[in-house]
């Protein structure tokens, strides 16, 4: 039985500016019962907004496609498709956005599975283990330095290029064709008393005798990284670059309990406590105040997106800050994750009254889900008018859509595969939440157990999509009316509102229309925004672009082939993930397109992850 203590942290060195991310986190399969700790440096070059914009977009990539694919037989191939997708965000962006034209990064990460570790890297950022008073690199070193050094180890004694530094990148992350990637098939076995460090190559400061002093002198990860970071600093480097370390202390003794087995089918109306805030763990601070945008100076969206993530600095908003203690004990635990969300010990009482049927468990067990009570072809009139506006009992305001139908998807020509075939759907009349149900209006369900997010409007978040579920079964017993997540179609009617383009409000994404990563908006972007603060849709609905991604009914299908006409769920599929919809706060561009789709695991939860409600007449 291993236990994993991990913390990480940065500093900025001689610059003033930050280029690198990281993130440490913790992601678990379907059942809740096993999970993987996750970690990524993220070193951006290009200079200060551009290598900011990769490192952290490489991250955020590699996070959400490495956790829509995990549980996974394959991790080692989830690796290498996770290190791809991330570099085709950055091809993505540069096309977008031309003044981001070079920017690019190195990109390191490791997986610990029980008591073993894997990892994918691209550039020169370090993995060592330390074992038995030994520092031993773990990862291919992609500089020029580490091909000559690599050829010599082979015998291949090459004579340097002229006018070629040992530092240059032989590869890296800038959205052309990535030349190697590093990501074996075997894992490495871990041993009580190991440390591993994954570091950004400005660790190179230090050698390696000094990093296994540093190591040894504290008793705590957050000890290690704290005094590693000091040795850089003190070592007073001309020109020193930024420094991310991320430790981990590998013990044999369990130094926690266990905690309760997640909940079953029978309790998922009983809300699940939502996962620890993610602080900042940088050991050193800067404010930076944002810049104002000069809307007058006529220079396009480029340099207003250059505006904008300058004030981010040395911002890092994909931290999970808090040392990640994780015990591997007996196989039916459930450790605790960033991500996965553990069961409630004593959830709020709720009524007694037969709860809503959602999906029978013989459904789930075959693998082909009911869905919530869909939408009805043609449903009976009611005497409200179309558009109307109404709330009842405890939860959001509502406004009723009218009928009709739309083009769902992309057509044959789009490279969105997943968005194709196009086809034509109708639509019955239905009521649908005018923002994403709010904080406040999903504590009246969850209580104590609802994770908030600092300020009044704001919208929930660290919702898994069985708690959403969970809180359209309440929200029908309080009401005696039916409650429900919308379909896949239904939510892109909502979206598009009568619109044919590929945002709502036009072709172009435009300045201030939504908050994300490129949006130009006036909010901090390492977190979503109050609700409601752009312009609404034509259908009067906020926010259906951007803040927090939104959970859909459906399951995951690779593409729309087979799907229905009338706007009911799409049946079979993957139903360990659902569909998301809408991109969030630290969604680029594409991500906000009105037919973009998105997935998770649907026991997943974090802070880009909200929903908004349907209700039939």
């Amino acid at each position: 039985m291993l236990t994993f203590d991990i913390a990480g942290g940065q500093i900025d060195g001689a610059r003033d500016y930050q280029e690198d991310a990281f993130l440490v986190t913790r992601i678990g399969d379907s059942s809740g019962k096993k999970g993987i700790s996750l970690i990524i440096v993220a070193d951006g070059m290009g200079g200060h907004a551009a290598g900011n914009v990769a490192s952290n977009m490489a991250v955020q990539t590699f996070n959400k496609h490495l956790t829509s694919a995990y549980p996974t037989p394959e991790i080692s191939k989830a690796l290498r498709a996770a290190v791809l997708q991330a570099n085709q965000s950055i091809a993505e962006t540069v096309r977008e956005t031309a003044a981001l034209k070079g920017m690019g990064c190195t990109l390191v990460s490791t997986v610990i599975d029980d008591k073993q570790f894997r990892w994918a890297s691209v550039g020169d950022s370090h993995i060592y283990l330390a074992r038995n008073g030994e520092l031993i690199k773990q990862n291919a070193d992609h500089s020029y330095g580490g091909f000559l050094a690599r050829m010599a180890a082979q015998g291949k004694n090459i004579e340097p290029e002229a006018g070629f530094s040992r530092n240059m990148l032989m590869s890296a992350l800038t959205g052309d064709e990535i030349a190697e990637i590093d990501c074996p098939e075997r894992a490495v076995d871990l041993q009580g008393g190991d440390r591993l460090v994954i570091a950004s190559d400005g660790l190179d400061t230090l050698s390696s005798s000094k990093i296994l002093s540093f190591l040894n002198k504290a008793d705590s990860a957050k000890g290690c990284v704290e005094t590693i970071l000091k040795g850089v600093q003190d070592a007073r480097m001309p020109r020193q670059d930024n420094t991310t370390v991320v430790v981990v202390m590998v013990g044999e003794q369990a130094e926690y309990s266990a905690r309760p087995a997640p909940p079953s089918v029978a309790q998922l109306e009983a809300p699940v406590p939502l996962a620890p805030p993610r602080p900042s763990i940088r050991p050193t601070t800067s404010t930076r105040p944002a810049p104002s945008p000069d809307a007058g100076d006529g220079k396009g969206l480029g340099l207003a997106i250059f505006a904008l993530l300058c004030a981010l600095g040395g911002g890092i908003w994909l931290i999970f800050g808090q040392d990640l203690r994780t015990t591997f004990a007996k196989p039916d635990s459930a450790p605790s994750t960033a991500i996965e969300q553990p069961a409630i010990d004593k959830p709020p009482p709720l009524p007694k009254e037969p709860p809503v049927a959602v999906t029978p468990p013989q459904s789930e067990q075959s693998g082909k889900e009911t869905p919530v009570a869909p939408p009805k072809p043609a449903p009976k009139p009611v005497a409200v008018k179309p558009g109307a506006l109404f709330r009842e009992g405890p939860g959001p305001q509502m406004a009723w859509l009218p009928a009709g139908s739309f083009t769902m998807g992309s057509g044959d020509s789009s490279d969105a595969y997943d968005e194709r075939p196009a086809r034509e759907v109708r639509i019955a009349k239905f009521a649908i939440s005018t923002h994403e149900v709010t904080a406040d209006e999903y504590a009246r369900f969850a209580g104590g157990n609802a994770k908030r997010l600092p300020g009044a409007n704001m919208p929930a978040t660290f919702v898994s999509w069985d708690n959403a579920l969970a809180y359209t079964r309440w929200l029908s017993r309080q009401t005696g009316q039916q409650y429900r997540l919308p379909s896949e179609a239904e939510w892109e009617y909502a979206a598009r509102a009568g619109t044919v383009t590929a945002y709502w409000w036009g072709r172009e994404l435009g300045r201030g229309n939504a908050h994300c990563f490129a949006c130009d908006s006036d909010f901090d972007p390492r977190r979503p925004a109050q609700v409601g603060r752009f312009a609404p849709n034509p259908f009067g609905l906020y926010d259906t672009a951007g803040n927090v991604e939104e959970w859909v009914h459906d399951c995951v299908h690779p593409n729309y082939e087979g799907a229905p006409d009338n706007g009911s769920v799409f049946e079979g599929g993957d139903c360990t993930h659902r569909v998301v919809r809408g991109g969030a706060f630290s969604s680029g561009p594409k991500s906000l397109r009105v037919t973009t789709r998105g997935k998770f695991l649907q026991k997943s939860a974090n802070d880009g992850l909200g929903f908004r409600v349907v209700r039939e007449p």
